[in-house]
């Protein structure tokens, strides 16, 4: 089983002063990196997809659920600011699940999981980034940790 760990896609500028930042929707070229993302994910066995409740987040994995008729899932387990604790059981529990699951989150929790998954002993054939849009996929899951993490950045 497979779990593509994704960064929600472009979204505009940040702004911390703005205190409706949280709902920012995707821009023209995250809904490009969405429509490309489930192009690219289409044909995999994936049987979830888990997304932040964040809507940026769940505009990301969309066109995806929509293609597989499956529900987009939020937990806020995925959230900004999340803990990492939160966020690795629920990636652990994404592990266990049968077929692949599709988990988005956001560029503050995704480094964390992957420096926990590095330390663990996940090996990283290639470049490490979190770009808007970009996946890990992570494979091989052997009950605690993942043998293998893949950088994928999606291009636009």
């Amino acid at each position: 089983m497979t779990v593509y760990l994704v960064r929600h896609a472009s979204a505009g500028t940040r702004d911390d002063a703005d205190p409706s930042d949280g709902e920012r929707i995707l821009d023209a070229t995250g809904h490009l990196q969405a429509e490309r993302l489930a192009e690219w994910l289409r044909h995999e066995d994936i049987r979830q997809v888990l997304s932040s409740p964040l809507r940026r987040c769940v505009q990301t994995v969309e066109p995806l659920a929509k293609l597989l008729d499956l529900p987009v899932v939020a937990d806020a387990r995925l959230a900004e600011g999340s803990e990492v604790t939160a966020a690795w059981t629920l990636l652990e529990e994404a592990a266990g699940a049968t077929g692949d699951v599709v988990v988005c989150s956001h560029g503050d929790v995704i480094p964390d999981l992957v420096r926990r998954l590095q330390g663990r002993g996940m090996q990283i054939p290639g470049k490490s980034g979190c770009a808007k849009g970009s996946a890990w996929v992570l494979q091989h899951w052997d009950g605690e940790r993942f043998a293998t993490g893949l950088y994928t950045p999606v291009k636009v």
